[in-house]
């Protein structure tokens, strides 16, 4: 399965909108399918971004997790990309090149934010 951005930060929106910061349950979210949510909050918690519990077993076709929680990190990124216009201009820009790493995306989105609020080049 190919890491979906679009999801990663569906993820991250519905759990820091979580009233509690718990989330502990898993989420739904429209056009997606479980697996495909269960195998990126596993990716989500590998990179730092959530703390997340493996439920992965022999009979799961992916790699699986259920969300606790954004980390500190999770929320540095979730700032920076919330807003729907700065998204779209991130998805521009990395359009351009195709697929690009995590550390891009997050660096692109930082730009982008400091761009609007005319801050650097």
């Amino acid at each position: 399965m190919k890491r979906d951005m679009d999801l990663v930060r569906k993820i991250l929106l519905a759990m820091n909108d979580h009233e509690h910061g718990f989330v502990m349950e898993e989420l739904e979210l429209d056009g997606y399918t479980q697996e495909q949510i269960g195998y990126h909050c596993f990716l989500l918690d590998e990179a730092g971004l959530i703390q997340a519990s493996d439920v992965s077993t022999d009979d799961t076709p992916s790699p699986c997790a259920l969300p606790v929680r954004l980390t500190w990190e999770g929320h540095e990124f979730i700032e920076n990309a919330q807003n729907d216009k700065v998204w779209g201009q991130a998805k521009e820009a990395v359009g351009k090149i195709g697929d690009v790493s995590f550390s891009v995306w997050a660096s692109v989105l930082s730009q982008i934010v400091m761009r609007n609020l005319g801050i650097g080049n």
